[in-house]
């Protein structure tokens, strides 16, 4: 895991968070808060700061010798590395200006992450510190990178001169959200309501309402469409939570009525 927390150390560096230029203030303002429609407002990008918080504790956990021996882990172990070493990447194409090369590793990103999620769904952690530093963590990564794919397309779209081809953009906007949030129900049907990727996709699109409501690039309609695939991405996802931890209490009642039969 030494390659994930140099590539986690650099991303860090890169994303501007010990100085330097922050992501949205890069290749030129095209990630800015007021940038694109999609654009979710400055303070969403402060979620960066607990995504790599719980990665480097992950990496911490999970070099400790024991983990040599879980499986599970073992399955995780060079997709979470390829996942920090794109988003390094990505940072870096981004701030060297390279909007079209970082749209395609976000891409890669998002399906490493998939992967990813898809190996969290299927096994099961062993303890509630993997579950929350494992688990948890690289839910909240998912979330987060979908809804900064969305925006990352958005600026190459408008940097490139897109003007909507004769539609207005605030409904390409409305379709780009739509996108996000139907994502945002698939991840909460494939992870049985999992709470962390719900979390961050969320948050994102609740920055995306504020900025659209309050910045430089006002937008009631993509305001409104961000808080109808929020609200969308979260009642899913309660709904389907609990009825996992229903069918769950069904299950642990009938094994004990039949132990005691």
């Amino acid at each position: 895991m030494f390659s994930t927390v140099l590539a986690i150390v650099g991303s860090f560096i890169g994303s501007g968070a010990l100085g330097g230029t922050p992501i949205a203030q890069a290749a030129g303002g095209a990630l800015g808060a007021d940038a694109t429609l999609i654009a979710p407002a400055v303070p969403a990008f402060g979620v960066w700061s607990v995504i790599y918080a719980g990665l480097v504790a992950y990496a911490c956990w999970q070099i400790l010798p024991a983990r040599a021996i879980n499986e599970r882990q073992r399955r995780l172990g060079y997709p979470i590395a390829a996942s920090a070493l794109l988003n390094a990447a990505w940072i870096f194409a981004i701030q060297a200006g390279q909007l079209a090369l970082s749209v395609a590793v976000i891409f890669v990103l998002v399906a490493v992450l998939a992967w990813i999620f898809a190996i969290c769904v299927q096994t099961r952690p062993q303890s509630r510190v993997e579950a929350a530093v494992c688990d948890g963590t690289l839910g909240l990564y998912l979330g987060w990178v979908c809804i900064a794919a969305a925006a990352n397309v958005s600026a190459l779209l408008v940097s490139s001169g897109f003007s909507g081809a004769g539609l207005d953009p605030q409904w390409w906007a409305v379709f780009v959200l739509a996108v996000a949030g139907l994502i945002g129900i698939g991840l909460a049907a494939g992870g049985r309501g999992r709470l962390a990727p719900a979390a961050t996709l969320i948050w994102g699109l609740a920055w995306v309402a504020v900025s659209r409501l309050g910045g430089e690039l006002p937008s009631a309609v993509t305001a409104g469409a961000a808080i109808i695939a929020a609200t969308c991405v979260g009642s899913v996802t309660v709904v389907l939570r609990m009825r996992g931890r229903h069918g769950m209490q069904v299950r642990r009642r009938a094994a004990v009525s039949g132990v005691a039969a």
